[in-house]
């Protein structure tokens, strides 16, 4: 029993060392930015926020065994050309957007939920501050976006703001530092709500992600940002030098490219589905795996194997203690045979002193 049960845990750390290297190989091998999303303390199972991702995939709901506050929503399964919505909030929705005059209580097609707005607007409270420290990739934050000077041929004035969570702005900074040469900088904290917040929500000029990211401009004005319809198509049109600029145009491509988005699982090869079979089939067949895994390496087949064991224990075990026990045994028989000698030698010699008595 002992035996059995140090191969089972052998076979469980073999089985999974392979299979966590059979999907690393298979998700990882572009050694791609990633955000991490939990939604589960029961196996602390997650997905993965992938920039540069396809995304796709079956959608999935976030469990109820953990007390999430979004439970039994569904996230996941957009696409990558699903992710460009337009200039109004509550737009970029593949699907789930059954009123179009709220964000609050929709899914997440593509891994997180959306930007939030003062005054509760389209009901985006429910995604406020209080919730930052589980937000998939951190806290909203903002960061000027500005190019280096003449590079596109645009005034010093012409400056972009891009809007979200922490980690996804950090990753696309390096994309739009490689792009579009942007002045590399450090977010800070957005906050709708502060009087001298840079952002509005009428600056808008694009959101993305399901309105989970977005790009501004303070030198636009949405009259129509405040109609409380995502369906809505009504917005006033860009200013020319924001429509037909090249910088901007740079940012809306990299973002659409680089945003990250919420990957479906990676598939396994052959060999790594047949390793998650036989980790997961029970304890029976886990050591019958470890056994016939070493047999393999070491060369040998399973039969070999055995004869080999019973080999060793004839030579270990059960031929010593027979030699020791024939050795033992001719000691005894030579010793009777000294004993049974001197025996006959102290008789012959009463013998002789009989027949010489006078």
């Amino acid at each position: 029993m002992v035996l059995l049960q140090k191969l089972h845990f052998v076979g469980m750390l073999i089985a999974q060392f392979l299979i966590s290297t059979t999907v690393v190989s298979a998700a990882y091998a572009f050694n791609k930015p990633q955000v991490r999303v939990t939604t589960t303390f029961a196996d602390f199972d997650a997905r993965i926020m992938d920039q540069w991702g396809p995304g796709g995939g079956k959608f999935v709901k976030i469990s109820n065994d953990s007390h999430h506050p979004f439970q039994e929503r569904t996230f996941g399964g957009a696409k990558r050309t699903e992710i460009q919505g337009s200039r109004i909030f509550g737009s970029g929705y593949p699907y789930g957007a059954n009123d179009s005059s709220t964000v609050a209580g929709r899914p997440f097609p593509f891994g997180t939920w959306p930007l939030w707005w003062d005054q509760n607007f389209m009901g985006s409270n429910e995604y406020g501050p209080h919730l930052d420290a589980i937000r998939p990739g951190g806290m909203l934050v903002s960061v000027p976006l500005r190019t280096i000077a003449d590079h596109f041929n645009i005034t010093d004035t012409e400056v972009y703001y891009a809007i979200g969570d922490k980690e996804s702005l950090l990753l696309l900074m390096i994309s739009y530092v490689t792009w579009c040469h942007v002045v590399p900088t450090w977010p800070s904290r957005f906050d709708p709500r502060l009087p001298n917040s840079t952002i509005r929500l009428e600056n808008i000029i694009q959101y993305f992600r399901a309105s989970s990211f977005a790009v501004a401009s303070p030198e636009y004005n949405n009259i129509f940002a405040r109609l409380s319809s995502s369906n809505s198509t009504e917005s006033t049109p860009l200013p020319d030098f924001i429509e037909y600029s090249p910088f901007r145009q740079c940012i809306n491509n990299a973002t659409f490219h680089a945003l990250p988005i919420l990957n479906k699982p990676p598939s396994l090869t052959p060999l790594g589905k047949f390793i998650v079979a036989l980790a997961f089939a029970g304890e029976v067949l886990i050591p019958a795996f470890v056994v016939v895994a070493i047999g393999i390496v070491l060369g040998i087949g399973t039969l070999f194997g055995t004869v080999v064991l019973s080999m060793r224990y004839i030579l270990c075990s059960w031929m010593p203690a027979s030699v020791k026990k024939l050795l033992q045994r001719r000691r005894e028989r030579r010793g009777n045979r000294h004993a049974t000698a001197q025996a006959i030698a102290r008789v012959r010699m009463q013998e002789l002193r009989y027949e010489n008595y006078p």
